[in-house]
């Protein structure tokens, strides 16, 4: 968990400290800080939503079953953690950036900051997701790996151009990143190229539905092999 909170930061210090270039209506820090921001947000609710998914599926339901909180009460304990650890990774972040030369408006401050937390939902069921369908301890490691890959088509650690770019915004992280920056940027990317507002909105609708059926697969065949 430590991790989780603690190398976004970390990787904003290294990339994004000093960096006051102007980026739309703020400054390159603040584009750093976003994206690790984001990365942050959703390795916090992939890792919190993925362990919670091995619990039920390694026996560990079986004993929570023995208790009075109802399924729903117990789904609704493993959200509310994921949602909060996210929080604090991505205020962390947020924090170190204002400390450090991050500057942009105040708007674009929060809207970013409540974009990134509210869409890191969507990587809760990402790691719910996975975690069903790729039954094993561990499981949850292969779905935060692959968070990693993500990140990189997603445009969050280095700038693409190119068919790279092309290949990146159909990947699940592109549109939910995209949106993390509209605020400052306005669609405008590194290389020059815009992107309508229409377009990160379609990929995190598009990926959402596609994780919310491969979860509901998921239970569905877990529950026809008990």
């Amino acid at each position: 968990m430590f991790f989780i909170v603690a190398l976004p930061s970390f990787m904003y210090v290294v990339f994004g400290l000093g960096s006051d270039e102007r980026v739309g209506s703020g400054n390159v820090a603040m584009y750093v800080m976003t994206s690790m921001a984001t990365y942050a947000a959703v390795t916090a609710t992939t890792t919190v939503a993925g362990g919670a998914t091995i619990e039920q599926t390694m026996g560990w339901g079986r004993q929570l079953a023995l208790t009075p909180l109802r399924p729903l009460a117990l789904v609704g304990i493993k959200a509310g953690v994921a949602m909060a650890v996210a929080a604090v990774a991505v205020g962390l972040v947020f924090a170190i950036g204002a400390l450090t030369g991050a500057s942009g408006s105040a708007d674009d401050w929060i809207l970013s900051g409540l974009l990134i937390w509210l869409g890191s939902a969507m990587f809760a069921v990402y790691g719910l997701a996975v975690c069903l369908v790729f039954r094993g301890p561990n499981t949850p490691g292969i779905a935060s790996g692959l968070i990693v890959v993500m990140a990189f088509l997603g445009n969050l650690f280095t700038p693409m151009d190119g068919l790279m770019l092309d290949v990146g915004r159909l990947t699940p992280m592109y549109g939910f990143a995209a949106l993390a920056h509209y605020p400052q940027t306005d669609g405008w990317l590194p290389n020059g190229e815009h992107d309508p507002l229409w377009l990160p909105v379609a990929n995190v609708l598009v990926w959402t539905v596609i994780f919310c059926l491969m979860a509901l697969w998921g239970v569905r065949r877990n529950r026809a092999r008990t």
